[in-house]
């Protein structure tokens, strides 16, 4: 093998993993994004049933204990 031709596979190579990490990278960043606005409607909906569990739970009546 020639070194002209080794050179070139390297060439050649190196250009896959470059489109390849390349196609990762933009990958990561949109699942971040994703992960993002997942724990936003995560928390919402969180606060949203707190909010419901206080309207729907009566509230205790506040008495006097018994041995008073």
């Amino acid at each position: 093998m020639s070194d002209e031709t080794r050179i070139t596979e390297l060439e050649i190579a190196l250009a896959h993993q470059t489109h390849t990490v390349e196609e990762l990278s933009s990958e990561m960043a949109a699942q971040g994004q994703r992960i993002d606005r997942l724990e936003k409607t995560l928390k919402a909906l969180v606060q949203r049933l707190l909010e419901l569990e206080e309207s729907a739970t009566p509230r205790a009546e506040i008495t006097r204990p018994p041995h008073y």
